[in-house]
């Protein structure tokens, strides 16, 4: 069973249609890229994926969105959903409070009477996980606020990673970063893909050749609507495109 299976699906915020007819399944413990233009709709289609959107005022979907066979719009409870389907920002956002209680906050709130002895394994384990142990293994009890901007995002995979979810997705969450934490990120996606499956949107055309195993291409139409160009193998896509307008945006001749 694939992760996703999304099925002529559309979204609008109000009256404005901001995706078109997306078909697209999603492979499990894969990482899978979208990749196009600004204002193309990808993190508008990565938040629908856990229902993100819902927070937006007169937004709505049309179509559907199977998560491992069941519809997320009419089947899920959304704390369920997200449970299941964590969420890492493009800035890294921790909490106003020290590394360990960053880490627990989801687990105290899915589990307020869990074992302190559970927990402590938890957070050790979640930032093992994110190759982030190491590094603060002794500053446990300080403020999150005092890791550098690197540190700070593989914090906030940590903590998505806490409340054990199946697939993590990632909004842009390098292009903050400089080169050398983008690497590390980087390799930690390629091991954490073995256990999640990981969808990421990235503006960066390298980044997404270098880690993804799968490729979507949004584009913007004449009436302002996102759509999906080309979806497939990365390697595939990259080296043989079927489609000319995602050749021309990879080698850089778009628009």
């Amino acid at each position: 069973m694939k992760a996703f299976s999304v099925t002529d699906m559309h979204f609008w915020y109000g009256t404005h249609h901001a995706l078109a007819e997306v078909n697209m399944e999603i492979e499990r413990n894969a990482i899978t890229a979208f990749i196009g233009p600004s204002g193309c709709g990808k993190s508008t289609f990565l938040r629908t994926l856990n229902r993100m959107n819902d927070t937006v005022p007169g937004s709505r979907v049309e179509g559907s969105v199977l998560f491992e066979g069941r519809d997320i719009y009419s089947d899920y409870d959304v704390l369920e959903l997200r449970s299941r389907v964590g969420m890492v920002f493009q800035k890294p956002n921790p909490f106003p409070m020290s590394v360990y209680d960053n880490v627990a906050y989801g687990p105290r709130l899915a589990n307020p009477r869990m074992p302190r002895a559970e927990l402590d394994s938890l957070v050790e384990q979640s930032l093992r996980d994110a190759a982030l142990w190491d590094e603060v293994k002794d500053r446990l009890a300080k403020s999150a606020l005092g890791l550098s901007g690197g540190q700070q995002q593989r914090l906030c995979i940590a903590r998505a990673l806490a409340v054990r979810p199946e697939v993590i997705l990632m909004d842009e969450p390098t292009s903050a970063l400089d080169p050398i934490s983008t690497a590390r990120i980087e390799d930690l996606c390629a091991e954490l893909k073995e256990r999640f499956t990981i969808v990421i949107v990235t503006h960066n055309m390298q980044q997404a050749s270098r880690i993804s195993d799968y490729t979507a291409f949004f584009m913007i139409d004449s009436e302002r609507r996102g759509f999906l160009v080309e979806y497939g193998d990365t390697r595939g896509m990259f080296y043989n495109p079927r489609d000319r307008r995602t050749e021309d945006y990879i080698t850089g001749r778009f628009g």
